[in-house]
């Protein structure tokens, strides 16, 4: 996600230093986008006015942000960072904290659209923090979005993504559910899916995966495994707030069961296969 995020503030005229975990990957980005590879994350903000993270969860957060080679340690005061990554409001907060105590200003931005939207610009960023950074950066999260809305205080971003989700999980297997029904009545579910795609049951999830469900194609998109670590949060906050999630708990519960048939990998809609087998 991060890789197509940096490259649209390269096109928009940034100057742009890259970090990855994984060295090749930043020395691709850079042999195709111009500007710089750091070697650690401190030197990648060094200097920077805005720094945006994307990594995998809250222990790999923790592991760019904290410590002598992490980013709190290359910022100076009065500048931005912004955290993609879907993790939990918890360590938002937690982050949030850490960065004030050094004059840096936080805004939690996880985002929603899935590859596709990373590689078109058009992801949708969910948004906690202050008013005047979110104003601020703007300009620069436009670059890759469609939508750049603030939620609230620090945290109010990660809960807003944990509600996209659950509604997810609860879509997605209505959607496949539809599809098994449709195809064990006899159906032509390409032409079903057509037709009440333009009526109620619309949804992004039935437009850019009812075709690979009818197909039987599960080898890309976004992962189970990292669905399961999204619904881990939501559950956990759930338990926080006392919000009840039956349905995703439910849900989750399946995914796991496509996990053990070796599916960790497979899309989201891979709960279809459930249904069929």
């Amino acid at each position: 996600m991060g890789y197509p995020m940096a490259g649209h503030k390269a096109k928009a005229g940034h100057e742009v230093t890259v970090y990855n975990r994984t060295a090749a990957k930043a020395e691709k980005w850079v042999a195709e986008y111009g500007g710089a590879m750091a070697t650690t994350p401190r030197e990648a903000a060094t200097g920077a006015e805005i720094v945006c993270a994307c990594v995998g969860n809250d222990n790999d957060l923790r592991s760019v942000v904290y410590g002598d080679d992490g980013i709190l340690a290359g910022m100076a005061a009065g500048a931005i960072f912004i955290d993609h990554t879907t993790a939990s409001a918890e360590v938002a907060r937690e982050i949030g904290e850490a960065c004030a105590a050094k004059g840096i200003k936080f805004l939690d931005g996880p985002v929603s659209g899935g590859q596709a939207g990373a590689e078109n610009g058009k992801l949708t960023v969910m948004a906690g923090g202050e008013q005047a950074d979110f104003d601020a950066v703007t300009s620069v999260v436009d670059c890759y979005s469609q939508a750049f809305t603030l939620l609230g205080p620090v945290g109010s971003g990660q809960i807003c993504k944990m509600v996209n989700q659950i509604c997810i999980a609860g879509l997605v297997q209505g959607l496949s559910e539809g599809v098994a029904f449709g195809t064990k009545a006899g159906l032509d579910m390409n032409k079903v899916l057509g037709v009440i795609s333009k009526g109620a049951a619309q949804s992004w999830q039935m437009e850019n995966r009812g075709d690979t469900m009818v197909k039987d194609e599960f080898e890309f998109g976004f992962a189970v495994d990292w669905m399961r670590k999204d619904l881990a949060i939501v559950l956990d906050e759930g338990r926080r707030n006392g919000a009840r999630l039956p349905v995703t708990a439910l849900v989750d519960q399946f995914y796991a069961d496509i996990q053990n048939r070796g599916g960790g990998r497979w899309d989201t809609s891979s709960l279809l296969r459930l249904l069929n087998d």
